[in-house]
């Protein structure tokens, strides 16, 4: 097995990594197990059974709990069934990994599958923040194509929420006047950024966080389907901040996670005293462009533990440690509210920061800032 450091590396060593995909683990479309979903999978089934599939679905949910992965093994499910010639009547099923339908799907080499997504652009080295109205074009030509190796077509956007205005409008196109058998899988993180229009026009599958157990399969699977070695302690210390996401659980065990927990922890011991040096130094790390990932662990991170802690100081349960010892020192019943705000800021400061692409270094000064206020207020 490859420790994590050298599996970092790899990033470096080939081309643009695809979008929305953590490196150095698998795509979605490349894993063959779905954790956690087995109720919406099986909801999909039933309305397959019954000969009365809605020709299209958004896949709904938190990130990195395993939509687009749910989202390809109904794809493989659909263009196995109709290859075989037996979509109707049958009992639905995945399809093993060496199945030539699953190795083609994983190869975005099926003739009857196209995948819409952001696009690369060479020319600054980076992929769009938005699906184009010329990515979604592509369905002309791929819905006015005979279909091959069976009767069903089936068209993935990962993510819906990406799609960009005359994007957006582009698809609704397709999706009110749909072909004969085809199928429409969206993937988002936010069902509230798609058009009221688009949204009528699916039927939703909502996921939810992965439980303890899903989370732990799924975390350990994908380690040892990609090969990465990863000590017990990280890796119990990562499914417990991850929330039920398996994608921020590896997040956290391949790359700086757990560091920038410790850092958020050691920053919340000083308040309301703030070491300005040592956020200053983590603004600037945070602020390129090249950061994004980072950042939004970061701020992930920030958020969930505030979240925690407003639920402790609500209940009185869920902490343990350094965080109990936070919850005790500086939360009150009658500072809750503040608290519950705070949270509110910082994510909508977090949104309108990558919306508008405003300086990032600035969002973590001000974040900590506020927090820094918040508790001096609390404290004196």
């Amino acid at each position: 097995m490859q420790s994590i450091m050298s599996a970092a590396a790899r990033k470096s060593e080939t081309g643009p990594i695809e979008p929305d995909r953590l490196e150095p683990f698998s795509s979605p479309r490349e894993v063959d197990r779905v954790f956690g979903h087995d109720a919406a999978a099986q909801e999909f089934e039933e309305a397959l059974r019954s000969g009365r599939l809605h020709h299209a679905w958004l896949l709904v949910g938190p990130e990195g709990i395993g939509k687009a992965t749910l989202a390809y093994r109904l794809a493989r499910t659909i263009l196995a069934h109709a290859e075989a010639g037996d979509l109707l009547p049958g009992e639905p099923a995945d399809v093993a990994p060496d199945h030539p339908i699953f190795r083609k799907v994983a190869g975005l080499a099926h003739p009857n599958l196209l995948l819409i997504r952001r696009t690369w652009m060479e020319k600054t080295k980076r992929y769009s923040q938005v699906i184009s109205v010329d990515e979604v074009r592509r369905l002309r030509s791929f819905l006015g194509s005979t279909a091959g190796d069976g009767s069903w077509r089936v068209v993935i956007v990962d993510r819906a929420d990406q799609l960009n205005q005359n994007a957006a409008n582009a698809l609704l196109k397709a999706l009110e006047e749909p072909p004969p058998s085809t199928l429409f899988l969206l993937v988002s993180n936010a069902e509230g950024r798609l058009p009221v229009t688009i949204r009528s026009r699916t039927r939703a599958l909502r996921l939810s966080p992965l439980d303890e157990t899903a989370l732990a399969g799924a975390v350990r699977a994908a380690l040892e389907r990609d090969g990465i070695e990863a000590d017990e302690e990280t890796l119990r210390t990562a499914l417990a901040l991850s929330q039920g996401s398996v994608r921020r659980a590896l997040e956290l065990v391949t790359g700086e996670g757990i560091g920038l927990y410790n850092d958020i922890v050691a920053t919340f011991e000083g308040l309301p005293d703030l070491d300005g040096a040592r956020v200053q130094r983590l603004a600037e790390k945070l602020a390129g462009v090249n950061e994004t990932e980072q950042l939004e662990l970061y701020l992930a991170l920030l958020l969930g533990l505030i979240e925690r802690l407003v639920h402790y100081g609500a209940t009185g349960t869920g902490l343990k440690g350094a965080e109990e010892k936070l919850a005790q020192r500086l939360l009150t019943a009658e500072t809750l509210p503040a608290w519950a705000e705070a949270w509110e800021a910082i994510s909508a400061a977090r949104a309108e920061t990558f919306a508008l692409n405003l300086d990032r270094g600035l969002l973590v000064l001000n974040s900590w800032f506020g927090l820094q206020e918040l508790a001096a207020s609390q404290t004196s």
